[in-house]
């Protein structure tokens, strides 16, 4: 599929699937599909829109990075448990699994084992890291607006992301400028 970026009315998700849906149908039957993107841009809303018109009779699952992120300054290490305890695993035919992190209580909690026999979607900030694109077969960059991303995110998380915002956006440059996430996409869109 050649790259583009795709462009929806805003607000409106559904045309963003299209092209996603036509890429996942290449993937095969078991696909892993990332979804990357600065805060903001809609990863989550477009990943929950693909579950519910996923293709095949078998729902995927659905990692959500929030959930692995151990703190407001942890996006790398989150970048590392998806490796070491998600991809790689799944792709060399072992058990894959989560951790999640309690943000209430600022510490690791439940691990989530994986099915492998389901396709899975990841989405969240630092999915397209470099060493991810060997272990995936649908990569998407997901782009918006900075001035619409960033009401969106303090809409979304009010007070507590606004006190993290400047912190969040210089781990976010950091991740941009080592791992070049939207070189390794296979789809591009626009919200």
């Amino acid at each position: 599929m050649p790259d583009a970026v795709f462009e929806p009315a805003p607000g409106n998700v559904t045309p963003l699937l299209a092209p996603l849906l036509l890429a996942v149908a290449a993937a095969g039957s078991n696909p892993v599909i990332l979804i990357d993107g600065p805060s903001g841009a809609g990863k989550s809303t477009l990943a929950d829109a693909l579950v519910e018109h996923w293709p095949g009779t078998v729902r995927p699952q659905l990692v959500r990075m929030d959930d692995i992120y151990p703190g407001w300054d942890g996006l790398d290490a989150a970048v590392r448990h998806l490796h070491r305890h998600v991809l790689q695993p799944r792709h060399d035919g072992f058990p894959a699994a989560w951790q999640r992190y309690d943000w209430s209580q600022n510490a690791a909690a439940e691990w989530h084992p994986l099915d492998p026999a389901r396709a899975l979607i990841v989405e969240g900030c630092g999915t397209l890291a470099a060493a991810h694109e060997p272990l995936s077969q649908v990569r998407v960059w997901l782009a918006a607006d900075d001035a619409l991303r960033k009401r969106r995110a303090l809409d979304r998380d009010g007070d507590v992301f606004r006190a993290h915002w400047d912190q969040w956006q210089r781990e976010w440059a950091s991740y941009l400028e080592r791992q070049k996430p939207e070189s390794l996409a296979t789809v591009r869109l626009r919200s």
